[in-house]
């Protein structure tokens, strides 16, 4: 179903949002069955904190063996991604809202938002799955410099319970596959679903 995906070397990294972890690791089998090589990221904090959701270290390894790979967890792994060409896509799923606030203004301080920084230096896409619970609050401003900036895409997503979270919004993490493919071809998918 995505031929395009075949052969792609997709940098997948997850941040914390830690209710979506499942939901990001079904896509990455996805990625992976599609044909994509994954380099797996995960930031200090996603690969380190045990939560109601799951254990940090048991979260790590899920990752690596869906990846066939280690995962990077450290700035100093995270920057030869660039000059060693190792990515055609960078995917970020989940991406926080205070990732995506680092990466609107160009902070990098851990691995993820270092890979995606070394990811960019060759103008590769980026694909963002934002999860957070303030999107439509103080975080809004951030989303918008990002989706004027030319190597962002996102991951359609939704508001999930706008009745009692008005201000949360999740990507639609069964999209991650159909997103990626369009990503590479330069094309953002409607951001916002209904």
């Amino acid at each position: 179903m995505f031929e395009s995906l075949k052969g792609l070397k997709i940098g997948y990294a997850m941040t914390g949002s830690f209710c979506t972890f499942e939901q990001s690791f079904e896509q990455a089998v996805v990625l992976r069955e599609a044909g994509a090589e994954l380099i797996p990221i995960m930031s200090e904090n996603a690969a380190s904190t045990d939560t109601r959701f799951g254990k940090g270290a048991d979260n790590l390894s899920r990752l690596r063996y869906i990846a066939g790979r280690e995962v990077i967890t450290d700035i100093s792994a995270a920057e030869p991604i660039g000059p060693k060409a190792m990515t055609d896509l960078m995917i970020v799923a989940p991406c926080t809202s205070n990732t995506a606030a680092k990466l609107a203004n160009s902070i990098t301080d851990g691995a993820v938002t270092m890979a995606v920084k070394s990811h960019l230096r060759r103008g590769r896409p980026v694909l963002l799955a934002i999860a957070s619970n303030d999107s439509l609050l103080g975080s809004a401003k951030n989303l918008g410099e990002l989706f004027n900036r030319k190597s962002y895409f996102f991951v359609p997503m939704r508001q999930d319970d706008w009745v009692n979270k008005p201000a949360s919004l999740v990507a639609e993490f069964s999209l991650i596959p159909e997103s990626a493919a369009a990503a590479v071809n330069g094309i953002q998918l409607r951001p916002l679903i209904g």
